[in-house]
């Protein structure tokens, strides 16, 4: 897909190393501005940002600002982003809108993966993607991030989907729209602030270059839409999952009594979460993402080079 080019401000070092074929991983920026609170969210976002530097990437975190579609933010920009109480929640439906009105927004998974494909960015590294709600069969709330994983041509690397879904369900659209679902080292879906879950993935494979054979033989063979690739959370920073799921359901329970829905439901619940359980949960959540960097790092590097040999 074609943009014109007065919509994309890309940062000159994801620039350069695009045009070179080095690997350049998105990255997402409504972690910083919804997802924790500061100072956390921004010692997060530059710590993030120089892992994939350590593993041998070039980090581009992503946001709209000043009616641009940013590739890649500087220190002021992150801080801006961390400190705001007025930037948009940017899903498929606000884009246009948020660069249109120059309005301040932080991209979502689904924004991020479009974003990064206008860059021509491969790879994406979040902590986790949006799916299926609980309550579905009265809300109808599914997260855009599932259809953008099934048409955009961004791979993704998390630690699942967020724990806070209905996970059996999400898995079932994924499966429905042909999205290959990849567990690294592991048989099952990990659950975000958990390792395991009791569903089982199609796929594992145990090594970045795996990963990235894959992903080159399914670009050769002109597949549309993303490989999702879920890591799990190292065992030292995981949450025992009876425990985090029952805070989880008490959170879901409130947010149904205080009325909260549509795109203001994940920030409620990450930050009802966050409370009951005394901070933990936000410190897995750091732990998870900079995980995600590390792998999600090595494996766009095997991909390149795969394609520059």
């Amino acid at each position: 897909m074609k943009v014109d080019k007065k919509y994309l401000d890309i940062k000159p070092e994801v620039l350069e190393a695009l045009k070179a074929n080095k690997p350049v991983v998105a990255l997402e920026s409504t972690i910083i501005s919804h997802g924790m609170p500061y100072p956390q969210n921004v010692e997060m976002a530059k710590r993030v940002e120089a892992i994939v530097r350590e593993e041998g990437g070039v980090p581009a975190t992503i946001a709209i600002m000043d009616g641009k579609i940013k590739i890649g933010l500087n220190d002021n920009d992150l801080e801006t982003l961390a400190k705001a109480s007025d930037a948009l929640k940017v899903s498929r439906r606000d884009f246009a809108y948020a660069i249109a009105s120059k309005k301040l927004g932080a991209t979502t998974v689904a924004t991020t993966m479009m974003a990064a494909e206008l860059a021509g960015i491969k790879f994406f590294v979040t902590g986790g993607i949006g799916g299926v709600h609980k309550g579905y069969e009265e809300t109808m709330d599914v997260s855009a991030d599932l259809e953008e994983l099934a048409n955009t041509n961004v791979n993704v690397i998390c630690a699942g989907a967020k724990a806070i879904l209905d996970l059996p369900r999400t898995m079932e659209y994924l499966e429905t729209h042909g999205v290959p679902v990849v567990g690294y080292q592991t048989d099952v879906l990990p659950l975000f602030f958990s390792r395991a879950s009791n569903i089982p993935l199609q796929i594992r494979l145990d090594t970045p270059k795996e990963i990235a054979e894959m992903i080159y033989v399914k670009d050769d063979l002109k597949l549309r839409g993303g490989v999702l690739i879920t890591n799990p959370i190292p065992e030292a920073d995981s949450i025992d999952a009876q425990f985090i799921d029952k805070i989880i359901n008490d959170a879901f329970k409130q947010s149904i009594k205080d009325g909260i829905s549509g795109k203001d439901a994940t920030p409620y619940l990450l930050k009802t979460i966050v409370e009951a359980t005394d901070g933990k949960s936000l410190e897995a959540n750091i732990a998870l993402v900079y995980n995600n960097a590390l792998i999600g790092t090595r494996v766009a590097k095997a991909y390149f080079d795969i394609i520059n040999k």
